[in-house]
């Protein structure tokens, strides 16, 4: 899967490109302090490029909060 395939992917289980920007953002700051990828990885995967795949095939994904209360919010 080329990158622009995998942004692609990533960003149809997203409502908005600033929303993917920051899941992979703070995937990646994740992955680089140790974290485990929760998908198989090859040797010449990015930090970027696993994050991706996760957020498209579905092992990751987002909730909006409350701004007031910092509380998650009802769908």
């Amino acid at each position: 899967m080329t990158k622009n395939e995998l942004v692609q992917a990533a960003l149809g289980k997203t409502e908005n490109p600033q929303i993917l920007i920051n899941m992979v953002s703070k995937r990646v700051r994740q992955l680089g302090l140790g974290q485990r990828p929760l998908i198989q990885v090859t040797p010449r995967m990015t930090f970027m490029d696993v994050a991706l795949k996760e957020i498209a095939d579905g092992k990751l994904a987002y909730k909006y909060l409350d701004e007031e209360n910092n509380v998650p919010q009802k769908a």
